[in-house]
């Protein structure tokens, strides 16, 4: 984990590196205390796409949970069915 104050943000090139070799954020400090995280694009596309995934998968759950589900057979007729499968 990198952190640095937030002075050092002038070097934008060093902060570039610095997000690319830690494959991870940046901590910014302002004070000795947190402020911003910097982060490399594909590093926060994976992160957000991770969430994303994490998110369907508990509205699935809670849609098991509140019995909003149908058997395989019934969905895979309704799919034929809609798409002339």
């Amino acid at each position: 984990m990198q952190i640095i104050p937030i002075r050092d943000l002038k070097d934008t090139t060093e902060i570039e590196r610095r997000c690319a070799e830690e494959n991870g954020p940046v901590y910014i400090t302002k004070n000795g205390y947190g402020r911003l995280v910097v982060m490399d694009i594909e590093y926060y596309e994976r992160t957000m796409r991770k969430m994303y995934e994490a998110k369907s998968v508990l509205e699935g759950l809670k849609d098991v949970k509140e019995g909003r589900t149908i058997d395989g057979d019934t969905a895979l007729r309704g799919i034929r069915s809609k798409y002339g499968i």
